[in-house]
């Protein structure tokens, strides 16, 4: 396997495509935000496959054999790391042996928030989001390249929900597709310059809904959502749990529970994935409403324009709850 950053040479392989288009790489995305900006880059050159399908979570994922069998086709994995994605380290060692593996948590230009920690939000061990198979520390996790000044598992991986994010994640995505398929770079060049004209639209459109809504504070399932709320200002008072294959106890519900009573009218946002009852135990005897959020798309269909659908949904739900 070759996990690499693929450095910027989109113009040396665009001078190395002398025949035209040719037939797409077979790709391989991890999960379906990550998923909807390869597809839109894709379109009309072909159609990646998609490893955690359905309601699914990364969170709480194990890898199936026809997962298995489209690793060991590929020729150009992405997913964001193993800080988010734990369940596909080893497989990606073992069966992606000849494809490139583009983590795209080292993807040029992100912005990486730090855990938040103590009071509302607990605190992270660090190893939560599936590091358990790191134990010996974090130098037993080396593909070779640079991680900069943040280690994995140091900061939060829900790294899309800030589209700044989306178009430096789709620049990289870009380039690594045309270093492995030069034949089609125009159309991987055009592609991108859509989708990220879309994504500023996106950004205005999402700032806008949210805008009357900015100072009221609410609860959410797990702390999933903290570059929305740093890019648009809005106020999270809290998670229910650090992680959501990790249920709280009873002294966290009842932490959470006077919290939602000292903030009184607010709503508590579930997740479609994970259990429902606990909000309606949050919420009993409050004046709090609730409501879902979908940070890993859940509930939508895969595709192109599933990403813009997911954003929209986040926003549309925090504007309707808190009204």
């Amino acid at each position: 396997m070759k996990s690499i950053l693929i450095p910027l040479m989109a113009s040396v392989a665009i001078a190395a495509a002398a025949s035209g288009a040719t037939a797409a790489p077979d790709v391989v995305v991890s999960i379906k935000p990550v998923h909807s900006l390869v597809s839109a880059i894709m379109r009309g050159v072909g159609e990646p496959q998609l490893i955690v399908e359905g309601s699914a979570s990364p969170h709480t994922y194990n890898l199936r054999p026809s997962n298995a069998r489209r690793l060991e086709k590929a020729d150009l994995v992405f997913w964001v790391g193993p800080g988010l994605e734990a369940f596909l380290e080893k497989p990606l060692e073992a069966l992606a042996s000849k494809a490139t593996v583009v983590e795209l948590e080292d993807a040029k230009g992100l912005e990486k928030l730090p855990f938040r920690e103590g009071g509302p939000f607990e605190a992270h061990d660090h190893g939560e989001e599936g590091h358990e198979d790191h134990a010996d520390g974090e130098a037993a996790h080396d593909h070779g390249h640079d991680h900069g000044e943040h280690e994995h598992g140091a900061y939060d991986t829900h790294l899309w929900l800030d589209p700044a994010n989306a178009k430096a994640m789709a620049q990289t995505i870009e380039t690594a597709l045309i270093a492995a398929d030069a034949g089609n770079a125009a159309t991987y060049q055009a592609n991108t310059k859509k989708l990220i004209d879309d994504l500023d639209a996106l950004d205005t459109e999402l700032a806008a809904t949210v805008e009357p809504v900015k100072d009221k504070p609410f609860i959410v399932f797990h702390d999933a959502y903290q570059y929305f709320e740093h890019r648009y200002g809005v106020k999270t008072a809290g998670s229910i749990t650090v992680s959501p294959e990790t249920l709280p106890g009873a002294d966290r519900v009842k932490q959470m529970q006077e919290k939602v009573r000292q903030l009184g009218a607010t709503c508590v946002f579930a997740e479609p994935q994970f259990e429902p009852k606990l909000i309606s135990v949050i919420t009993e005897g409050t004046a709090a409403k609730s409501a879902t959020l979908d940070p890993e798309a859940a509930t939508l269909e895969p595709g192109p324009d599933l990403y813009f659908k997911l954003m929209r949904g986040i926003a549309g739900s925090l504007k309707d709850c808190l009204s």
